[in-house]
């Protein structure tokens, strides 16, 4: 029977053993991002997020990958990220908030850092932030009225929602100059001080995330609405910094 690991680097050694077998001169490095890298990994519960650098060569060579994907999926292992070095290079002003969040927390396993080094135009930035907040916010109330006032599909939404803005909260702090810390929670906190948003509102909206707080229907109702107009302040901010950023 495949055991979950305890510990993400517990694994380390054998899936690195496995992907040099796979590709050889081909594997560039072996990275792992996510909870398994934050301190956030909670046994059992938290999927294992790798990211696979290959050559040119060995990224049209993935059909070989199909049991070793599903060997190490017993194991709480996700299906990893498989990219090129070029590939990330040329995606840095499409997708700034996905490589920021990568840079944050991430542990090199085998092979060349190629995230260290990395940064950001802030202008392709503060454009994604905004779309991206601009979007959701228009899922978020769709999304609402779906649930009929429900406090379970609340929770739920409460919960799927925030860990989504987290990433988007990364970009907004390394727009502003701010250190970005690992803690999930802490991330939120230093939005909230930074933007002027609704800090007690948030913490709650962490706590139904975290299952520490459990608010009734018609509670959960008044929260929501209270965070749909926290995100509408939000992209507003946002909108406003474009010309600091343009500038």
């Amino acid at each position: 029977m495949s055991k979950i690991p305890e510990e993400p680097k517990e694994i380390f050694p054998a899936i690195t053993d496995d992907y040099k077998e796979l590709f050889g001169h081909d594997l560039v490095s072996i990275i792992v991002y996510g909870s398994a890298a934050s301190g956030e990994y909670a046994h059992g519960k938290s999927d294992i997020n790798f990211m696979i650098v290959l050559s040119e060569h060995g990224i049209d060579a993935l059909e070989g990958t199909f049991q070793v994907i599903a060997k190490w999926k017993k194991r709480n292992v996700a299906t990893p990220l498989f990219l090129t070095e070029d590939y990330v290079r040329t995606s840095l002003d499409v997708f700034p908030i996905e490589y920021l969040n990568f840079q944050k927390a991430y542990e090199l396993v085998y092979g060349k850092d190629i995230l260290k080094d990395l940064a950001f135009d802030p202008s392709a930035l503060r454009l994604q932030c905004e779309r991206e907040i601009k979007g959701k916010l228009l899922l978020l109330r769709e999304a609402f009225l779906e649930t009929q006032g429900r406090q379970r599909p609340l929770q739920q939404l409460v919960s799927k929602s925030v860990r989504a803005f987290i990433a988007i909260f990364c970009g907004l702090l390394y727009l502003e100059g701010k250190e970005l810390p690992r803690d999930s929670g802490e991330v939120v906190r230093q939005v909230c001080k930074t933007f002027e948003l609704d800090s007690a509102l948030f913490e709650k909206l962490l706590g139904i995330r975290g299952k520490k707080m459990k608010p009734g229907a018609a509670e959960m109702i008044g929260l929501f609405q209270g965070y749909l107009k926290e995100i509408k302040r939000l992209w507003k901010r946002v909108d406003n910094l474009d010309k600091n950023v343009e500038g």
